[in-house]
């Protein structure tokens, strides 16, 4: 008899003992079809996922158990390791087995898909986000280009690579914030892999990595966090593209010259933000800010657009 044959017999509806109970695969209850009472509830479909055709026959059969596989893992994540515990309280014992279970190689690599996995969630990172980040990282083991470098800060690297190649705002200190290392270490690897890989090592490619993304995207963001109005977000844009164009804050990050932006949009249009507002929700130093806001002042005139009309004149912006 099978083991769906014995729970069917196991369960009896209360009120109908003689009916055929239903099976809820979605809910995974037990349900009488007389009088709807839940019999039995968190039963596993034992079925496979995928239903094979005769039509089929000679394909590979994509029937499995668990998670998808990963195809960067070349089904390496599907090792089963057996704890030692019961047999041996010899911490080492359980060690060596790992060991030998899996290579330090194929160990570095499942740990750095899993980091970067686990740091996409956290800032709520796309999947194709985390498949380039992944492909990455999968390129960089296998070429032996990180000895010396911790795993997990090469991860962030290449998360942080992965957000610059797909065009997803996202900014360094964003990454370094939900990574174990410091953003020194990060940042050594990052220029490591900028230097040694090779689509990005040839002329004329190395700014597909490096750019950093135009002003509106993250704009929308930030504006977004501190409940600026749209026409607020358009004129802070505008500030900063501004900025660039005309080389005004020359050596300065480009998060800086944007909430610098995003202030001198606020005060222009009074829309009280203040400078610790601001840093709390993009992250720049209020120093930084402040600095960075002084060197653009001086050129206001030239940073908005010529039929800006606000609540102030650009001569009527204070200094600070």
């Amino acid at each position: 008899m099978s083991s769906k044959k014995q729970q069917y017999d196991q369960l009896r509806c209360p009120h109908h003992p003689n009916a055929d109970l239903v099976e809820d695969y979605r809910a995974g209850d037990m349900v009488c079809p007389l009088c709807g009472v839940v019999v039995g509830d968190r039963v596993v479909d034992v079925g496979t996922e995928w239903r094979t055709f005769s039509g089929d026959q000679g394909l590979r059969d994509r029937s499995r158990v668990g998670a998808a596989m990963n195809h960067l893992l070349d089904g390496r994540e599907l090792t089963t390791v057996m704890d030692t515990s019961g047999a041996s309280t010899n911490q080492f014992a359980s060690w060596a087995l790992n060991a030998a279970a899996t290579g330090s190689t194929d160990r570095g690599l499942l740990n750095g898909m899993r980091e970067i996995s686990s740091m996409a969630d956290r800032i709520s990172l796309p999947k194709v986000i985390v498949d380039q980040a992944q492909a990455l990282f999968k390129q960089v083991q296998e070429e032996k280009l990180i000895r010396g470098r911790s795993y997990d800060a090469v991860a962030a690297a290449c998360l942080f690579i992965a957000c610059r190649q797909e065009d997803v705002p996202r900014s360094f200190k964003e990454i370094c914030r939900i990574s174990r290392y410091t953003k020194k270490e990060i940042g050594r690897c990052f220029k490591h892999l900028i230097r040694v890989l090779p689509q990005f090592s040839q002329p004329g490619t190395g700014g597909t990595a490096t750019s950093h993304n135009s002003p509106d995207k993250f704009m929308s963001r930030y504006c977004s966090n501190l409940e600026l109005p749209r026409y607020v977000q358009k004129l802070a844009t505008y500030i900063a593209q501004s900025i660039e164009r005309l080389d005004i804050a020359r050596g300065r990050v480009y998060l800086s010259i944007y909430t610098a932006a995003i202030y001198l949009a606020c005060t222009a249009t009074n829309a009280k933000r203040t400078i610790k507002e601001i840093h709390e929700a993009v992250g720049v130093a209020e120093g930084t800010i402040r600095q960075t806001y002084r060197i653009v002042y001086p050129y206001r005139k030239e940073l908005f657009p010529e039929d800006y009309e606000g609540i102030k004149s650009v001569e009527e912006i204070p200094p600070l």
